[in-house]
């Protein structure tokens, strides 16, 4: 599966008199588009901060090629440069729907990327060929691969061990029930944090950009019931506002989630509530929790938590704190409102 997650390699120059130059790519048919647009993009994004130059890895979105891309900038001495460097850049490319692999991994892939560019520094103060350099592109790709393909064997591990400890589950048919649970709240605080943080699963999810919605899958095991939770993650943006009241149908729960320091996403919670009633069962019928995220956040917090609990009270939903960094009560909140289904259903 790792091995489409990888789109392509730029390897980009600062040359003085013309800009940025794109000069090796991986694959040799990349389209010059793209070829263009990602080193000119990669390097100029320097001239937006002073100048300063990342030490560590920048992931950043090339919207015109509908992709995104992990960068590691390269600094080397040589005194016919103005200012004794010159700068260059790797840019991976990979599709938007698997950038929580690469932000959630982002630290294990670090060392080779580092390991790479300082290679490509003794080639080049080697005057060695171009050819010598792409090779070393080449094996900067297999090695994130094969890190790719490690971690995606042991989340899948991890996986199948914490949720049914005392029984693997080798087919649907043992799971008892499925429900649908709806994740909103506005951009920014922290819905795919959270769903990330329970599933621990960045390779299975199942990403839609032009309808804005992840759907993401875990089970667990409530007392004696397998458990299906299928977790719905919509946009927060307002251009996806048409698509989302056929996402609410036949949702069984719902998480809203706001940020607690920043006061604007808790007034929203209301419209979203309200939003959401209009489309499945009804306010009074719907179940589910308010999440207060970035409780770690505790000198910037904004909003109390006899505040939310009132809101919580006024929903006749449930409140609890959370941290999608530390991981502090995800767990807990999404059992909780597993074991609320099943009692229901049952």
């Amino acid at each position: 599966m790792t091995r489409e997650i990888i789109n392509a390699i730029v390897y980009t120059i600062l040359d003085e008199k013309i800009g940025p130059q794109p000069l090796l790519w991986d694959p040799l048919d990349l389209p010059e588009n793209i070829r263009m647009s990602v080193g000119i993009k990669s390097i100029t994004m320097l001239s937006t901060d002073r100048g300063v130059v990342p030490k560590s890895l920048v992931i950043m979105p090339f919207p015109s090629v509908n992709l995104k891309g992990i960068i590691k900038y390269i600094e080397r001495k040589d005194d016919s440069y103005r200012g004794g460097v010159t700068l260059s850049s790797i840019t991976l490319l990979f599709n938007e729907a698997d950038d929580l692999i690469f932000y959630k991994y982002i630290d294990y892939l670090e060392p080779v990327f580092t390991e790479s560019s300082q290679n490509i520094v003794n080639l080049e103060n080697k005057n060695a060929k171009s050819d010598e350099i792409y090779l070393e592109l080449n094996t900067l790709r297999d090695n994130i691969l094969e890190i790719l393909d490690d971690l995606q064997k042991k989340e899948r591990s991890i996986s199948e061990s914490e949720a049914f400890p005392e029984e693997k589950i080798e087919d649907d048919r043992k799971i008892g029930f499925n429900f649908k649970i709806v994740v909103c709240g506005d951009p920014g605080v922290g819905k795919t944090s959270t769903i990330l943080k329970f599933t621990d699963d960045a390779f299975t999810r199942t990403y839609i950009p032009t309808l804005g919605v992840n759907i993401s899958e875990k089970n667990i095991k409530i007392e004696n019931n397998y458990v299906k939770l299928i977790l719905w993650d919509i946009a927060g943006q307002i251009k996806f506002e048409a698509m989302r009241r056929h996402f609410y149908k036949g949702s069984e729960a719902v998480i809203l989630i706001f940020d607690l320091t920043n006061r604007k996403t808790f007034e929203s919670i209301s419209n979203w509530f309200r939003d959401i009633g209009t489309y499945i069962k009804g306010e009074s019928e719907i179940k589910g929790f308010i999440l207060g995220n970035k409780e770690d956040l505790i000198d910037k917090r904004k909003i109390t938590s006899e505040e939310a609990m009132k809101i919580a009270r006024e929903f006749n939903l449930e409140y609890i704190e959370t941290s999608a960094l530390t991981g502090k009560n995800i767990e807990e909140s999404f059992y909780k409102i597993a074991e609320t289904l099943v009692k229901s259903r049952e």
